[in-house]
């Protein structure tokens, strides 16, 4: 996206300049002065920052900004010295003179007008005078002479003779005759003499025209001229013309021609219709089109589009529909549609990865990460675990911006991450990662088990990873080893000296006591997970950290899971992709290739990608560039789009959908006691269709790291006593997480309860409306009979279902109502003590003293 300066955007807000540079250097961002390039999604954030309402989705660490203060007034325009010496009177006479002006010039301009029209038409009437009419134009050469017109002559005619009636059978066609075939004699004794010209000119006219009909009976013309061979030769000639006309019929097909029609249609009725099989069972991917869903289901389009029109959808063959309407359609034409969701490129590229042939396996190093409560030393072991093993000439540390690093030599290597406590921990856990193998718990001697340190258990507990617990500090004097291992065993974090399975070493930073029995152990616990991969296939793994660099652009700290990352490869991460420009290991050196567990430092990526995002190298960087585009898309519209958190609202329908199976809490409340207290009333709730899981619950105020294990955990938080930190409920907005404070305990209890209580189907119970006794009853035609009643007790509603009593015995029930009437007017419904009149549906067997009971069912919740 392109890039734009600071002043084109004060400009466009309307603000100082100045103020948008001083707010992005609070901000801690790379802004020198108003003509600083800035990225389109920056640009998006300083537009929210200086615009009026809440700022959902952006992050300030600083104070809002006054719009009022940076607001640029607009100049007002100065009046000139004679403006403001002007006056209403002079300002008047003014207007006067214009008005005069413009009258006087108005009027010369209209006869200055009138004079150009009379001359132009004085022109005209001259012009027409001296115009004499044209002569005609004559072609140039000598005059031609018209040309007579042709005289058409014709053939003679020879003789006229009437049609022959036509038989009643058709006669078959002869076949015609080749015209390569030899003449026969008969035809050549029959065949008339030809006539030349001199004998044509021998005979007179009528000679030629007393040969008629024969069925006249008689003839006309010269009767001397007639020679005895005349009628022979007319009867010849006839023949012959029958015999040419039956062979050109044959010849042109035409008994054939009326045949075919005939033959195909009793071909078409004989037709066997041949039985469309439909599958049983059929699977389409989205999206959904008419034309495709017409031959999955192996049926015309038309009759898809009908049975679209049966559902009040409207859609041509090429439309898109719902995968409901798809269903449904479906299973109107006996088949059972799966509809699948069309797979992103990135799932592509993960199943891919997941399914490729590994054929070099070897083991990897483990990965751990260290938790812990502040000052209980975390951070000093680790210096000192680094320390220890730079000295060993074939490790390494790193730098503290990197955030992991790798120790040990050989099979004993381990790596690990340096991430700011727990919360960061839980960060990349929402977002799919489970790059860390190992939690080492991190607990003083001197203080035991604190408010963070169970927070720590309880977040590595969540993400169903084996701890180990470096007991810290044990050089202190006064250390009560068997109140720490109490307090862990209360977590279910049971150490191996009483009989457990949780592994405690006892470490110092400062002596460097337990050192290298943690790492021994870290070496043991990643043999039992037996911690495998293959180091020559391409390279994957997630992102650790990411940030901006001044000078060398986006900068990202990888952890390879598996593979081989070399300089030059083409990777994906997250919504960004880019060509590895320079790979530095743990001790910033550059190195060409990175293999499995190995944490690396990478540059050339189009963005900054975020912490906990997989990465992937690939072969094309048009298919990476692809599958980046198409995430970021998805990421905004699933941010645009509300967030489907569990609610205690929405707990029913979220269990129906069979997104939960168990509810889990967050707890935070003012003391100790307190915690307890809930921690048992709520765990008592749990029933067989919903567990109550409590994810973590302490004393002290709701934090961002209370927001961030609920989010990634899909829990609610539950206050009692307390309050939320600065910013924690707009973190908790934007994140979705429903966060409710109590000041009463055993509300706590109660709306859990009736959050929980709508999972029970309700109850169907019957409730009396009213009673009334039939006075008199009226037949009507074409209606049937109706009662006149009158309502002794409660309302007959005409809503209501009846129940027809006749000597204290039930006649009928479960009557409907199809009119009632309080005098002429329509009624819904008529109180004690007035008359009406009632006529039952489809029943007239209605008789005096006959008592109606009207009655309703009603659902009533269930309690647990």
């Amino acid at each position: 996206m392109a890039a734009t300066r600071i002043y084109i955007l004060a400009k466009e807000l309307g603000v100082k300049s100045t103020a948008i540079v001083k707010k992005c250097q609070d901000e801690d961002l790379d802004v020198k002065n108003h003509m600083s390039a800035i990225s389109a999604g920056l640009a998006a954030t300083i537009r929210e920052w200086f615009s009026e309402g809440e700022h959902t989705t952006t992050v300030e660490t600083t104070e809002k900004v006054d719009l009022k203060k940076v607001r640029v007034k607009k100049k007002r325009k100065r009046k000139t010295k004679a403006e403001k010496e002007e006056t209403p009177e002079a300002a008047a006479a003014v207007e006067e003179v214009t008005e005069a002006v413009e009258v006087e010039a108005v009027a010369e301009v209209e006869a200055v007008e009138k004079v150009k029209t009379r001359k132009k038409a004085t022109r005209t009437k001259k012009a027409e005078e001296t115009e004499k009419p044209p002569e005609p134009i004559l072609p140039a050469g000598p005059m031609l002479e018209k040309p007579k017109p042709a005289q058409l002559t014709g053939p003679q005619v020879v003789r006229v003779e009437a049609p022959e009636p036509l038989p009643s059978r058709r006669p078959k066609p002869k076949p015609r005759p080749r015209y390569d075939a030899p003449v026969t004699e008969p035809l050549l004794a029959d065949a008339p003499k030809k006539l030349t010209i001199d004998d044509q000119k021998g005979k007179k006219r009528g000679d030629v025209k007393r040969h008629r009909t024969p069925s006249r009976g008689r003839q006309h013309g010269d009767h001397r001229a007639a020679g005895p061979g005349k009628d022979e030769f007319g009867a010849l000639q006839r023949k012959r013309d029958l015999e040419e006309r039956r062979a050109r019929l044959s010849a042109a097909g035409g008994q054939g021609m009326r045949l075919k029609p005939m033959r195909k249609i009793a071909a078409k009725s004989y037709r066997v219709p041949v039985e469309v099989v439909r599958p049983k069972e059929a699977t389409i991917s989205e999206p959904i089109t008419v034309r495709n869903l017409s031959v999955v289901l192996a049926a015309k389009t038309t009759d898809v589009i009908r049975k679209l029109m049966q559902q009040n959808v409207m859609a041509s063959a090429n439309e898109t529909i719902s995968a409901d309407v798809a269903e449904l359609v479906a299973l109107e034409l006996g088949t059972e549609l799966t509809v699948e969701r069309k797979a992103t490129v990135e799932e592509l590229i993960q199943t891919e990865f997941e399914q490729r042939e590994k054929k070099n396996v070897v083991t990897r190093s483990v990965v751990a990460t260290m938790l812990g409560h502040v000052d209980h030393g975390k951070t000093s072991l680790l210096d000192k675990i680094r320390s220890t093993r730079v000295t060993d000439g074939e490790a390494g540390g790193i730098t503290q911006h990197i955030g992991a690093y790798q120790v040990g030599a050989g099979d004993g290597k381990a790596t690990f991450l340096d991430t700011p406590g727990h919360e960061a921990f839980t960060a990349m856990r929402a977002r799919g990662a489970n790059m860390t193998d190992v939690v080492v718990l991190v607990v003083a001697a001197d203080d035991g088990l604190m408010p963070q340190t169970i927070e720590a258990i309880n977040h590595a507990k969540a993400a169903s990873v084996p701890v180990i617990v470096a007991l810290n500090k044990v050089d202190l004097p006064g250390c009560d080893y068997n109140r720490i291992y109490s307090q862990l065993s209360e977590h279910d974090l049971v150490p191996m000296e009483w009989g457990g399975q949780t592994d405690v070493v006892k470490t110092s930073a400062i002596t460097g006591e337990g050192i290298d029995d943690l790492l021994e152990h870290i070496q043991y616990v990643a043999e039992l997970l037996d911690l495998k991969a293959d180091n020559t296939i391409p390279a994957m793994g997630w992102v650790v950290e990411a940030k901006m660099s001044p000078k060398r652009g986006p900068m990202a700290t990888l952890l390879v899971k598996e593979g081989q990352l070399r300089k030059g490869d083409i990777i994906l991460a997250g919504s960004t992709y880019g060509k590895v420009k320079t790979l530095t290991d743990s001790r910033g050196k550059n190195v060409r290739k990175a293999t499995s567990s190995m944490p690396v430092e990478i540059t050339g990526l189009s963005d900054v990608p975020q912490a906990g995002d997989k990465f992937y190298s690939l072969a094309n960087i048009n298919r990476a560039k692809t599958a980046a585009e198409e995430k970021r898309l998805r990421s905004r519209e699933s941010t645009l789009a509300q967030r489907t958190q569990v609610t205690l609202d929405n707990l029913f329908s979220q269990i129906e959908a069979g997104n939960v199976k168990e509810l889990n809490l967050v707890i935070r409340a003012d003391v100790q006691g307190s915690v307890d207290v809930l921690m048992k009333y709520l765990s008592d709730l749990s029933t067989d269709e919903v567990k109550i899981k409590i994810l973590h619950a302490a004393p002290g105020s709701i934090t961002e790291g209370d927001v961030i294990l609920a989010e990634a955990s899909n829990a609610i938080i539950i206050g009692f006593n307390v309050i939320s930190e600065e910013n924690v409920a707009k973190i908790a907005e934007s994140k979705g997480v429903e966060v409710r404070l109590y000041s009463v305990i055993y509300h706590i209890t109660e709306d859990l309860r009736k959050s929980m209580e709508g999972l029970l189907e309700p109850e169907i119970q019957e409730k009396s409306v009213g009673r009334a006794t039939v006075k008199t009853t009226f037949k009507i035609s074409k209606v049937g009979t109706i009662a006149g009643c009158s309502v002794n007790d409660g309302i007959a509603k005409r809503k209501a279902k009846v129940r027809l009593i006749r000597d204290n015995i039930v006649i009928r029930d479960n009557l409907n109502i199809e009119s009632l009437k309080h005098f002429k007017d329509d009624a819904s419904e008529v109180r004690a003590g007035l008359e009406c009149g009632i006529k039952i549906a489809k029943f007239d067997d209605l008789k005096v003293d006959d008592i109606f009971d009207f009655y309703e069912m009603i659902e009533v919740a269930r309690t647990l």
